[in-house]
């Protein structure tokens, strides 16, 4: 080792349909691990397996195809389809200089060079199988996690259930399908799955994790069956009826998403088809021609698994060791889904599901869960840790199911959540899994004895650094409120709290803000509480705390894990405090709120009378940029370009709705409504006839009822999506490209400084934000592979041109911040038209006073171009509000 510091390899991203999971799990390792003991190195891996030390600027951006392929190597799409890098046919040696454009190309014989052990955050195919991990032997690197034999009998479902049948485990009745067996004899297997399986059944992909290529078809139909089997194996047929009544850019579209669809490359009528736009050309030709045409993605799958459903309780349960190999079962959570299966966006976008620890049993039957999941774990021969599904269904019998060597590490992950039921925060976790992987290589793998040294040190190292901790500024985290903002909320709090706790410098202490309008109630949160699913779980948990005796059976049980990793011992139940409480505990407080109450500065106004520094701006500009009309009507007396808007009133509606649809017809369709003084996408509808404004305005004012489904129908409001009722909404003409020769959505962000006592604005180059739909929806601005950002905009492809639009805008940004008094920090969202003759319109949206500060948002993909890492600008902001509270108090 070159430092004190152990060289931790962070490997994600990969070839799987899984790699945005992995890639947002990698981020979230590399934040997180104690940056006193550690030197992280993020190796990101490409769809054809190549390595390379990635830039750490990408590593914040929301997803990989954010800047990978880079844009210099982008083909040309008139339909602006996202793409990964395997859409672009290129020469081995062409892929590799492309990858050389986001960092350093490296060959596994130099790992041992760059890293001193690899944490392994990868899914799926040469992830989790065995691949990596024997790659990793082969060069004597210590890795995370379970060894190659386990790594790889835990891949496979088809496997795992014949081995788990064998060794007497109970489970439902399944079949395994090969690929070749289906082309041979669909209709046989059909009836035999009928008969041996019945309906309803689920048709599971037998090596795809995160419930990708998982299907539930629920009666017996043999084209609904053939379907599902279909989709499980990334494979579909097309019929030209169909094809020529479709959208068919969005059918592409859809096609191309590699966790629902097939992905490209594609197989058509025996031809490979590379990119999504071939795909349209192709389809158009071939459907002329022919009745149907069959689709295989070139990376499918070579086996399903079809078993009976089963009813009853779903759970995952985190099993671990301790150092002296004793095996642990964290508390079981058990999954309350919204939809029938737990999918993708429900398991990785806060709010859609809900986790509930430990799963809602008698102490006696989680026991019995815990005890059946030990004993798999044993019996597979995992190592470290491991992942556990399964369910206890209505009969009280116990089915596991899908053991997985890697388990997502995203912050709302299992892994965890169930860690801080024992009281470890995220660095601390991963800092014993590292300690306990290393452990364990020495232990079973004879070339990795000489690693006992890295062992020693970082044994030490763990030592000096509980008896010499520098002391660090408090720093308060207030998240969560009652807005329909309250789940981004806690994401962004708590990755702020992440952020901080793996540095040398401050002490976070997450306050969790629930109640209504002038009467906010403040709780003080453990990290088991904090770690909670989403708001409303925190909520409720701090209002009526209940620690389960289960909980405190596996806290003992954990007890040489927690003494060895924790600074103190764990607090595990909330606090309620005041506002004036907060002076005793902190420095100093960042507002992670989103809307009302902190956007608006009702949250400021405490801080203020007790002097307090705190992030964002000042009470203010705060309560002037909440209210997306009032911000509108200045920024346009002040000569910026904004959608011209109405406020539609409760009261005008009830008393003559006949008036106000008259009113509204004159601005002509189609039109933007939208909560005034909402964010995160909450609520806003694109509304292309009177009908659409009649749903939305009935629905906006309903009151305490509930909306009805022609209105859900009308309006396209999703399961779960969050609709509030308004006594008032916003109306704005759409904005769209009129004549420009080009026209962009983009977002900005910005921090100020105090330089010689004058308050100073940093603009940032803005993000250019490409929506699937016709308006960003909450999963594109926050759920990890959905939508796509690129930073920065792309204003023309003539440099010159692309330089002095940029600077137009952010001069504009610039204006904007300064007539509306921004303080510390904020996002710009706007439309940009550049013109033929190089006259550029920026078109202002709205401003977020506190945005999103979830782990990729766009402010920091837009920071790192200024070569702020997210915890020096998070740094920033907070020193920001220590310098202008005492320039305030100063004059």
């Amino acid at each position: 080792m070159s430092s004190d510091r152990i060289k931790v390899g962070i490997f994600f991203g990969g070839s799987s349909r899984e790699r945005e999971v992995s890639f947002a799990g990698g981020r979230t390792v590399y934040d997180n691990l104690d940056k006193e003991l550690f030197e992280p190195v993020a190796i990101f891996i490409d769809e054809f397996g190549n390595m390379v030390s990635l830039n750490w600027q990408f590593i914040y951006r929301g997803t990989i195809r954010d800047f990978y392929p880079p844009v210099s190597f982008l083909p040309q799409s008139p339909h602006e389809f996202q793409i990964y890098s395997e859409s672009i046919e290129l020469s081995q040696a062409d892929r590799l200089r492309m990858l050389s454009e986001i960092g350093e190309v490296i060959e596994p014989s130099t790992l041992s060079n760059k890293i001193d052990f690899a944490f392994l955050a990868l899914h799926g195919e040469r992830g989790e199988d065995g691949n990596v991990q024997g790659l990793l032997e082969w060069y004597a690197i210590p890795y995370s996690g379970s060894g190659i034999l386990p790594s790889a009998l835990g891949m496979n479902k088809a496997v795992q259930k014949d081995w788990m049948t064998d060794k007497g485990y109970p489970g439902p009745t399944y079949l395994r399908l090969t690929k070749e067996q289906w082309a041979v004899d669909p209709h046989g297997f059909y009836e035999k799955a009928k008969a041996q399986v019945g309906f309803p059944l689920v048709v599971k992909s037998a090596n795809q994790g995160s419930s990708i290529g998982v299907n539930i078809v629920k009666d017996s139909d043999y084209k609904t069956f053939s379907e599902a089997v279909g989709n499980s194996l990334f494979e579909k047929e097309i019929q030209a009826e169909e094809w020529n009544g479709l959208d068919k850019v969005q059918y592409i579209r859809d096609l191309s998403d590699i966790r629902s669809s097939l992905g490209f490359p594609l197989i058509m009528d025996q031809q490979l088809v590379y990119h999504p736009e071939q795909a349209v050309e192709f389809l158009n030709e071939r459907l002329e021609n022919k009745a149907s045409l069959k689709l295989q993605a070139v990376r499918g799958e070579v086996e399903v698994v079809v078993e009976s459903m089963i009813a009853g309780k779903e759970f995952s349960c985190i099993v671990v060791q301790d150092e002296s190999g004793n095996v642990i079962a964290l508390p079981p959570t058990e999954i309350a889904k919204s939809t029938e299966f737990f999918d993708y966006k429900s398991k990785y976008l806060p709010g859609l599901s809900r986790k509930i620890t430990p799963i809602e049993l008698p102490d006696k039957e989680i026991e019995s869960i815990r005890q059946s999941c030990s004993k798999l774990f044993k019996d597979f021969g995992f190592n470290v840790y491991a992942r556990i599904d399964g369910f206890y269904t209505h009969e009280g019998e116990i089915f596991l199911n899908d053991p997985n060597t890697t388990s997502g590490m995203m912050p709302s992950s299992f892994f965890f959540h169930q860690a801080a039921e024992i009281g470890l925060n995220p660095s601390q976790f991963l800092t014993y899994l590292i300690r306990t992987s290393i452990a364990e290589r020495i232990r079973t793998i004879p070339s990795m004895v000489m690693k006992s040294k890295m062992l020693q040190h970082l044994d030490g190292q763990l030592i000096k650094d509980a008896s010499e901790k520098s002391a660090k500024q408090n720093v308060a985290i207030i998240m969560g409120g009652y807005s329909t903002e309250r789940h981004i909320s806690v994401e962004s709090g708590r990755n702020i709290f992440e952020k901080l706790s793996s540095s040398g410098k401050y002490q976070p202490i997450p306050v969790f803000l629930t109640g209504k309008d002038d009467d906010h109630h403040l709780y003080v949160l453990p990290i088991n509480v904090m770690l909670k699913d989403n708001a409303d779980d925190i909520k409720a948990k701090v209002e009526a705390y209940h620690h389960a005796p289960i909980i405190s059976k596996i806290i003992q049980e954990a007890a040489s894990i927690t003494q060895k990793y924790t600074e103190t011992p764990p607090v595990f139940e909330p606090r309620k405090i005041s506002y004036t409480d907060l002076t005793s505990i902190c420095e100093t407080v960042f507002i992670a709120l989103h809307g009302r109450p902190g956007e608006d500065g009702q949250v400021q106004k405490h801080l203020d009378a007790l002097n307090l520094p705190y992030n964002g701006s000042d009470v203010s500009s705060s309560s002037t940029t909440i209210d997306k009309f009032k911000t509108n009507n200045i920024l346009r007396e002040n000569g910026f370009l904004v959608a011209d808007g109405a406020l539609v009133q409760k009261s005008s509606w009830e008393a003559n709705k006949e008036t106000v649809l008259k009113e509204i017809q004159l601005m002509k369709f189609p039109l933007i409504a939208k909560p005034s003084d909402e964010g995160c996408s909450s609520a806003v509808k694109k509304l292309k006839s009177t009908e659409a404004f009649e749903a939305y305005a009935e629905a906006t004012f309903r009151g305490n009822a509930s909306i009805t489904g022609d209105q859900k129908k009308t309006l396209s409001i999703q399961e779960k999506e969050e609709f509030p009722a308004k006594d008032y909404f916003l109306v704005e003409q759409f904005i769209d490209h009129e004549e420009a020769q080009n026209f962009l959505e983009i977002t900005g962000g910005l921090l100020t400084k105090y330089q010689d006592g004058e308050l100073v604005y940093e603009i940032f180059e803005p993000s250019e934000a490409l929506a699937e739909g016709e308006i960003l929806s909450l999963a594109e601005k926050f759920l990890a592979g959905e939508g796509q950002n690129i930073t920065p905009a792309r204003f023309s492809t003539d440099k010159n041109l692309n330089a002095h639009v940029s600077e137009v805008v952010r001069n504009e940004f610039e204006k904007v911040a300064k007539c509306l008094n921004v303080q510390g920090y904020c996002r710009i969202d706007a439309f940009v038209r550049i013109f033929e003759d190089k006259r550029v319109e920026v078109v202002i949206i709205e401003i977020n006073s506190l945005p999103g500060m979830t782990p990729a948002t766009c402010i920091y993909h837009q920071a790192a171009i200024n070569g702020y890492k997210p915890f020096d600008f998070i740094d920033e902001i907070l020193t920001f509000g220590r310098q202008r509270l005492r320039h305030n108090l100063a004059v």
